[in-house]
């Protein structure tokens, strides 16, 4: 069963703080969500610097995931990324409807997701495995579902790999919710982004996918060469008006079911490079919208728009409304498996 958040609470359970290193980066990695609480890299001149947003005190993720402005900072995503359009959807001749949490749409798996969970977690060569067991029924999703998460990090790349069983038909999508700034500090507007996509997948004003595929050509989501994440950001685009930046999914080019590029950060101040691969279809990028200023993190520095970018590697939003996106569907017996690898360097 899911440990939550107000049950954490409640019963004082500690967060455990796992650190795993390579002799070069550093990850510290919480039971609480699996958030990556801290993520730290060279820059071209050897200088370490944690690069993903968050809090200083562990304690800090559990009042914010469940307050008015939940950013999901750092945490393992599911059992559903992105959004599911009106909170519901069909698998096979049933209608299952979800606790909502954003308007009318359920987002990243509602209030009692992977991120509000305490995982249980054991040492692995080189890093660490998480798990837990979600019920039949939490969040409104079907199927008694056990899934794992390991960090390994070696030689300058973290990985992630999810697996997942049930023992009814469900759906599933999982992701974590990283918020890179290579830079350390500051904002991403100077960040040079490419995506490995032709293609992304419009939304309407609840930020839903339309169904459509549409080209990247004459647009600004062609990321196909590396660009100025400032120089667009704020362009007059009525899909860029609607989110208030980036808040879409990617078509990767490679197809997915095998490990391929993604997409690449680069900072020119620190030289910081960040290499993403994985085997699934989608990419979701965040410009971090709807951070604010409201919450304060690490050394208590507001959190404001475009502090940091999120590159949610994933199926597509709503799959299991859309038929003509890739399936999202877990038969009862089979397994969910899926690996993205963060590889850093330096230029």
């Amino acid at each position: 069963m899911n440990t939550s958040l107000s049950e954490k609470a409640a019963h004082k359970t500690p967060i455990e703080i796992h650190t795993i290193t390579d002799g070069l980066c550093e990850a510290r990695i919480s039971t609480y969500g699996g958030v990556v609480v801290s993520l730290k890299v060279p820059d071209r001149n050897g200088r370490l610097a944690d690069i993903v947003l968050g809090f200083d005190d562990p304690q800090d993720y559990v009042s914010h995931f469940n307050g008015p402005n939940n950013a999901f900072f750092g945490a393992i995503i599911g059992r559903y990324a992105n959004r599911i359009a009106s909170g519901s959807f069909d698998l096979g001749g049933k209608k299952y409807t979800l606790i909502r949490n954003e308007g009318d749409n359920t987002l990243h798996g509602g209030p009692g997701g992977f991120h509000n969970v305490l995982w249980s977690a054991k040492a692995i060569l080189s890093g660490v495995e998480l798990s837990c067991e979600s019920k039949d029924g939490d969040g409104g999703f079907p199927g008694n579902l056990r899934a794992e998460v390991r960090y390994t990090l070696r030689k300058g790349e973290l990985q992630v790999e999810y697996s997942a069983a049930t023992d009814r038909d469900t759906v599933i999508n999982l992701t974590n919710h990283w918020y890179f700034n290579l830079a350390g500090r500051g904002d991403i507007l100077g960040h040079r982004l490419t995506l490995h996509a032709s293609r992304f997948t419009p939304v309407d004003g609840a930020l839903i996918p339309t169904g459509e595929f549409k080209s990247v050509d004459h647009t600004a989501f062609d990321f196909r060469k590396a660009t100025v994440v400032g120089t667009v950001v704020e362009s007059e685009d009525p899909q860029l008006r609607a989110a208030g930046g980036y808040d879409h999914n990617w078509i990767l080019d490679h197809g997915g079911a095998k490990l391929g590029e993604a997409a690449e950060v680069y900072d020119p101040m620190s030289g910081r490079v960040l290499s993403v691969l994985t085997d699934q279809p989608g990419l979701q990028f965040y410009s971090g919208n709807f951070l604010d200023g409201s919450v304060k993190g690490k050394g208590g520095t507001p959190i404001k728009a475009r502090s940091g970018l999120c590159l949610e590697t994933q199926h597509f939003p709503d799959s299991p409304n859309h038929s003509n996106f890739p399936s999202t569907e877990l038969k009862a017996g089979d397994r969910y498996h899926s690996i993205t690898v963060y590889r850093f360097s330096t230029r």
